[in-house]
């Protein structure tokens, strides 16, 4: 099918009573591709009205991201559209399929969204998709992030996108939990507590921590956890995304280099008002997460409000770790004790006191 079929049938189907709005949005860097995006738009808003039936499907292969949209454009059966390399429609008899993709390190993240016209044809349609896609992670092994940002065109817009929950965390890398590390997130994620700060200098395993939560978010769902996320501080500016939060479906809501929105009220923060409303507030995150990360290096620095039991699980002061901490690290990741031996002393070497956790993997992967 071409574009010019999908004219012909936006054409039908606009003389139906249904006016549907749609979100779709790719930057344009030629006027052949501005011709083709502006159809393809078109076609979308026309097929919403057709099809009662909608479905978001997500998953995470272990091929490359091109191989899995050429297989899809040509097998699939229905007309294809390639909007560009990792951006594709597909149009068929009581079916229209929207599919997004992105490029990882080792794997790939697609996203499809499927307008149909039953339920029934849908689950069909699933299926016909990961069959093409081919092999998958589980989504217990998978949290998706919806990454916000400011946009000096759009406002505040996100980008999604599947990551891999495959970190393996070590217990001696975080001797400051007094804990487990599993134990500890086990516990947060148990309690009704929501907010959780994670405090300490770059490389002391913060987001290895964050992640960790994560992954055990889906875990515990049995499904990828939906994770909201910034690190922008205009975005925290406005109550747009505490809204979407709030009347959304993510678990988490992870602030990362957070030291501008923790600093107390006292001195000039405007905005935490707004966090401390969804944390234990009228507005209530209903047992969603709140996960800050920052480098301030005094928890006194922190506004005491955002602190109080019942809103606050824990905050949590990674740091880098002794040599005596370093070396119980090394254990669990070296079994040779010569080569353990050589890298605790190339690592202390030099007159440190103590090493970051990031120093250490670093070490170790150049082994």
């Amino acid at each position: 099918m071409t574009i010019h079929k999908f004219n012909s049938e936006l054409a039908r189907a606009s003389t139906e009573a249904l006016a549907v709005g749609l979100h779709f949005q790719h930057e344009i860097y030629g006027f052949a591709e501005t011709v083709l995006k502006a159809r393809a738009i078109r076609a979308l808003e026309g097929v919403a009205a057709r099809y009662p039936i909608y479905r978001s499907v997500r998953c995470a292969a272990r091929r490359k991201v091109e191989e899995i949209f050429d297989d899809l454009a040509l097998h699939s059966g229905f007309g294809a559209s390639r909007l560009d390399a990792t951006s594709l429609l597909l149009d068929g008899p009581g079916v229209f399929i929207e599919a997004e993709g992105s490029r990882k390190a080792d794997y790939s993240s697609c996203a499809f969204a499927i307008w149909t016209d039953s339920t029934a044809h849908a689950d069909e349609l699933r299926d016909m998709l990961f069959r093409l896609v081919g092999e998958r992670y589980s989504r217990e092994q998978m949290f998706t992030i919806d990454w916000h940002f400011s946009d000096r065109r759009a406002g505040l817009t996100y980008a999604s996108f599947d990551e891999l929950a495959g970190d393996d965390l070590h217990d001696a890398a975080y001797p400051s939990l007094g804990a487990p590390v599993a134990e500890f997130v086990n516990r947060y994620l148990a309690a009704s507590e929501t907010v959780l700060v994670l405090q300490g200098s770059p490389g002391t395993g913060k987001t290895r921590l964050v992640r960790a939560i994560l992954g055990a978010i889906s875990a515990r769902k049995g499904d990828s956890a939906r994770v909201m996320y910034t690190a922008d501080k205009r975005s925290l500016e406005n109550d747009q995304i505490f809204v979407d939060f709030i009347t959304g479906s993510h678990d988490a809501f992870v602030i990362e280099d957070a030291d501008h929105m923790l600093l107390a009220r006292s001195n000039g923060n405007h905005d935490l008002h707004r966090f401390l409303a969804i944390a234990d507030g009228v507005v209530r995150a209903q047992g969603r997460k709140i996960i800050f990360t920052t480098n301030l290096p005094n928890i006194n620095d922190v506004d005491e409000a955002l602190l109080r039991p019942g809103r606050c699980f824990a905050t949590v002061r990674t740091r880098p770790l002794e040599r005596s901490e370093a070396a119980s690290l090394l254990r669990q990741l070296i079994v040779d004790e010569d080569r353990r031996s050589a890298l605790l002393a190339d690592l202390f070497g030099r007159g440190s006191n103590a090493v970051s956790v990031a120093d250490i993997y670093r070490a170790v992967a150049t082994l």
